[in-house]
């Protein structure tokens, strides 16, 4: 699929997908005869990841360095899963703090909703 296709399907403009090219979290982008850019499945769902990283909070560079030992093979899924296993337990630990503001953000809504009910 092309550039705008792609971008819209995996919910990244254009320029960004460049960008990750740049950079090398999109290695090999094929092109077609006339140069164009075109995308596969297999981008698709790498670039869908990259984008729940990012969405979670990890840096580009770590999703970069995650990237690379991609690239090098299972050679480095150890180093992979250390990478997602610290990623998850700061997540974790965001998800906590979010749910103690939550309740505390709940408990004085309902003292301000007993005090207007009296």
């Amino acid at each position: 699929m092309n550039i705008k296709t792609f971008s819209e399907l995996v919910g990244v403009s254009a320029y960004t997908l460049r960008f990750y090219e740049k950079i090398g979290l999109l290695k090999v982008v094929k092109r077609n005869a006339s140069g164009h850019r075109y995308y596969t499945a297999s981008d698709t769902e790498w670039i869908k990841f990259v984008v729940r990283l990012k969405e979670t909070g990890m840096p580009l560079e770590q999703i970069k360095q995650y990237s690379d030992y991609r690239e090098i093979g299972d050679t480095t899924l150890q180093q992979r899963k250390a990478m997602l296993d610290l990623h998850r337990d700061k997540i974790r630990a965001e998800i906590e703090l979010q749910q103690n503001h939550l309740s505390a953000l709940e408990s004085k809504i309902a003292f301000y909703q007993d005090r207007i009910s009296s």
